[in-house]
């Protein structure tokens, strides 16, 4: 192959070729060529098209998901738990009227707790996964949850739960970063939406899991009723850990790292031989050219160059489309059952809508690839904050009504049920396509590291607050709650206008471009780049990539 000779890494794989960053000398003229040639084939792929040629990186990336559905079975198995009446006579306080309660400050101590644990996980896989690689990091996550799931399944006071709560978000926090990460990189343009949404699918096939088995176990009175649906966490780790083992690295975090025939060998491993146009070695020549184009720009990989030059800009846009999952109202998503109760519906009704509630969600998540296929990003998340808005208003204005504790509690319920399918057809899985979309191929990993962050400290609030406004012994606001979430709706709906870009059908070498030249949200979907157009020379003499943006009349 050309590309070792092109960036004059003299030995692939040597100790100096594994410490620096590969393209750290000037780009060869042969090296730009292929990596336009690989740029174009990218861009000229249908989904058919690029299925048929990365069969095996869909599955891979499928495989590393589904560690995700774990997570998603375990945060709804806790904000479910606050109605399931074993684990609330276990866990719970009496009250005066005979009927126990998880205290509003346990209620938010438990699930904080859990996000406390993410927090410290993420910033672990951010320097982990860069370090180790995604595989390594992936597989120590797996054993440690299998670990911490004995302290869920034998506690016997709330304190210990507390802790086990804490340890599980550890490894959480990995599985959040890694696959997202990890679906963007080994596929194709054509299919990097679909697969990093399929990571939000996996999450409510988790959540949909968990609310049939709380539904089928209310029939049984004692505490196996509630560690039964712990218990069953332990069938994921096992064959997930195996597929892991035997999965390609990211051929991306192979160049990050030099080792550049190693990267051929990982394309080799997640394509077919189905179109003879396609070539690894031009792959991994486009690889090579992004990254030396963002090393240009941003020579650091720390947490640090997140927040410096365009950087801040993509780190902001990341944080934020992930924050809008929090204070969209999905807190009365993460609460439903309890919701559902307290608006007055009886505990059976609340779990059978529950188990309704995440089905749509999973039929909402496939519904999101369609929708994809045509429209943008940034057009979907206005649609979706657009009507969720409308919704939350819908919820609040019955709930002050005369027949609030009456026909009005179903139509809350209703309300909900729509709120969900809108939620995981728009802004639910969306928002992993933007997060692993938006920022530099240098910076993926942390980037992502301080978006979800920032989603889990939006969640910690939540989980402070929503207790207190659905629990009758604190705030008591029902269905009022509404009100709140339509008020916060309202100022994202002005950020997602005005900041929000659409990277839909961008390489990530344009999406450096247009950051780099600051051109505004609005227009990144008018605006043509050529990140080839002169860049070799101007590389060469060690000057900024600009002059490459050309407006579309």
């Amino acid at each position: 192959m050309h590309i070792k000779n092109d960036v004059n890494v003299l030995e692939v794989g040597s100790r100096d070729a594994s410490h620096r960053p590969i393209g750290s000398e000037k780009i060869s003229e042969h090296l730009l060529v292929e990596a336009k040639e690989a740029t174009s084939l990218e861009h000229q792929m249908t989904v058919w098209h690029a299925l048929r040629v990365y069969p095996k990186a869909v599955g891979w990336s499928i495989l590393l998901s589904l560690a995700i559905i774990m997570e998603g079975y375990d945060t709804l198995l806790l904000g479910s738990f606050y109605a399931f009446p074993a684990f609330v006579k276990k866990f719970g306080e009496l009250q005066p009227d005979g009927t126990y309660e998880i205290p509003a400050r346990w209620q938010a101590g438990l699930s904080n707790g859990a996000y406390v644990g993410e927090i410290v996980g993420l910033f672990i896989a951010g320097y982990a996964s860069e370090r180790f690689g995604y595989r390594k990091t992936m597989i120590t996550a797996l054993v440690a949850i299998s670990a911490f799931i004995f302290i869920q399944f034998f506690a016997s006071s709330i304190q210990v739960l507390q802790v086990g709560y804490i340890l599980a978000g550890l490894p959480w926090g990995v599985f959040q970063t890694i696959t997202t990460v990890y679906a963007s990189e080994v596929c194709p343009i054509a299919l990097r939406g679909y697969l990093t949404t399929y990571v939000n699918l996996c999450w409510v096939i988790g959540q949909t899991i968990a609310s049939g088995i709380l539904r089928g176990m209310l029939s049984v009175e004692n505490e196996w009723s509630y560690r039964i649906c712990y218990a069953i966490q332990w069938f994921w780790p096992i064959p997930i850990i195996t597929g892991v083992f035997l999965a390609p690295e990211s051929p991306w975090w192979l160049v990050r790292r030099g080792r550049v025939d190693e990267a051929v060998k990982a394309i080799d491993r997640l394509t077919t031989k189905a179109d003879t146009n396609f070539s690894s070695e031009h792959k991994v020549a486009m690889m090579v050219h992004t990254n030396e184009m963002e090393r240009r720009v941003s020579e650091g990989t720390t947490y640090w160059d997140c927040f410096k030059g365009t950087d801040l800009r993509r780190t902001e846009i990341a944080a934020l489309v992930w924050l809008m999952q929090a204070f969209c109202g999905s807190a009365l998503m993460m609460y439903s059952t309890y919701f559902y109760e307290q608006a007055g519906l009886p505990t059976s009704q609340s779990f059978t809508f529950t188990l309704i509630q995440y089905a749509l969600g999973a039929v909402g998540t496939v519904s999101s690839w369609i929708s994809m296929t045509y429209f943008g990003r940034r057009t979907l998340y206005l649609v979706g904050m657009c009507t969720m808005f409308v919704l939350l208003l819908v919820i609040g204005c019955i709930s002050v009504t005369p027949s609030a504790d009456t026909t009005g509690s179903w139509v809350i319920g209703s309300m909900l049920l729509i709120f969900t399918f809108v939620y995981d057809c728009t802004i639910g899985p969306v928002c992993f396509s933007l997060v692993s979309e938006i920022p530099s191929t240098r910076l993926r990993s942390k980037s992502i590291v301080i978006a979800r962050n920032a989603y889990n400290i939006g969640f910690i609030v939540n989980n402070v607050v929503t207790p207190y406004m659905l629990n009758p012994s604190a705030w008591n606001w029902k269905g009022k709650t509404g009100f709140f979430w339509a008020g916060i709706n309202a100022i994202l709906i002005v950020w997602t206008y005005f900041r929000l870009p659409e990277p839909k059908g961008l390489a990530f070498s344009e999406l450096d471009i247009l950051f780099e030249q600051k051109v505004s949200a609005r227009k990144f979907r008018t605006t043509a780049v050529d990140p080839f157009n002169g860049l070799k020379s101007q590389m060469d003499e060690g000057k900024p990539t600009d002059a490459f943006v050309e407006e579309v009349n």
